[in-house]
């Protein structure tokens, strides 16, 4: 909704102000570490086993390559598959 004819847009990218830090930049620490907890939990009901119909990727909804890769960034190794 706006008052009169004509609409006004808040766009603080245009209004030459500094962006909050928020919105640039990686996921935050906490939100990888939710993740990682997230893929060894898959895991352990998984029983190691990381594709499949039953593997982690499967419960996760991502598919194996990614869930190996994933894997890796978060030094995940052959201890949990």
């Amino acid at each position: 909704m706006s008052a009169g004819s004509e609409l006004h847009v808040a766009m603080p990218e245009f209004s030459g102000k500094a962006a909050p830090v928020g919105l640039h930049g990686r996921a935050s620490n906490i939100s990888e570490a939710a993740e990682r907890t997230r893929i060894l939990q898959a895991l352990k009901d998984a029983k190691g086993m990381v594709g499949g119909p039953n593997g982690a990727a499967a419960r996760l909804g991502l598919a194996r390559t990614t869930l190996q890769s994933r894997m890796r960034k978060y030094n995940i190794g052959r201890s949990y598959q």
